[in-house]
């Protein structure tokens, strides 16, 4: 442990790593799934419109 290498760096990277895959993740969910989800909403305008 006395001539271990710092790894500050290490963590920082791993954090970032980790934020890019689930900004990934993210947009493609939406990209699968954001016309279903606008089509949800737009009912749920109608349906306030129309009332």
């Amino acid at each position: 442990m006395l001539f271990a290498p710092k790894e500050n760096g290490q963590g920082l990277v791993e954090y970032a790593l980790i934020l890019v895959f689930v900004a990934i993740v993210v947009i493609a969910v939406l990209m699968i799934f954001g016309p279903r989800i606008g089509n949800v909403f737009s009912s749920i305008n109608r349906s306030f419109s129309g009332a």
